[in-house]
């Protein structure tokens, strides 16, 4: 069986797929790039990585943005999509839940259990995010210059409040849907550790007050999987 085109995809002209058979990763180690790459790791399918340079701008190119529109990394091709068609995908929480349906894993297989994972993606898709990065952005980068202080507290204290919710729900549990370790971690992990190392924000949040955060967070970093799509690519 001979390996499927891509050619018909721009992004690939700008960063050609050398395994066109293999899943193809468009990102870089953030908190929403590495989702995908822990996901891919976790499950092993095979996948050929393209590291996209934000920082030269490069996700707002043609060829980038023909396969996501927003301008943001990640985004995949998958040569055998639905029906054995290819599949381009953006936004991490859906490339997640995708990869979950596609391999059976990382989400339970009952329904009321399958919407409760989804509703703890989706947290962490529309709070922790962008909650997280904002107290990055006022305490590390250019936002730190600003002589008002007021923004990067009102991040700060909702950070705080959000840290709180997930410590109160891995209360007496090993991971967000209790033994079961699921996309609602692997969407999570990233950013939690992010937090307190890129953006050196450890102290300012008062981490070290919730711990069942802390353990979660220790386990997390102990699975060999997650090591690896942390530095990927």
């Amino acid at each position: 069986m001979s390996a499927p085109s891509l050619d018909h995809f721009p992004i690939t002209h700008r960063w050609p797929a050398q395994h066109p058979e293999r899943i193809q990763l468009y990102s870089t180690a953030t908190p929403n790039g590495v989702k995908v790459s822990i996901m891919l790791e976790e499950t092993g399918l095979p996948y050929e990585v393209h590291r996209v340079d934000i920082m030269q701008n490069e996700s707002f190119t043609p060829e980038f943005l023909s396969l996501n529109p927003n301008g943001k990394i990640p985004a995949i091709i998958d040569p055998d999509g639905p029906g054995g068609e290819p599949l381009a995908l953006f936004e991490s929480g859906a490339i997640l839940l995708y990869l979950a349906d596609k391999t059976g894993r990382f989400i339970p297989a009952d329904a009321a259990r399958r919407w409760e994972t989804i509703q703890w993606v989706f947290f962490q898709m529309a709070a922790i995010g962008p909650m997280f990065g904002q107290v990055g952005f006022f305490h590390k980068f250019a936002g730190r210059e600003y002589e008002d202080k007021r923004p990067l507290q009102r991040y700060v204290n909702e950070s705080r409040r959000l840290l709180g919710v997930l410590d109160a729900r891995l209360n007496g549990r090993e991971w967000i849907m209790g033994e079961e370790y699921s996309i609602a971690d692997i969407a999570t992990l990233g950013w939690v550790n992010n937090l307190i190392t890129f953006y050196g924000a450890r102290e300012l949040v008062g981490f070290d007050a919730f711990a069942n955060v802390g353990a979660w967070l220790e386990r997390g970093l102990q699975r060999p999987a997650v090591m690896r799509g942390l530095a990927i690519p």
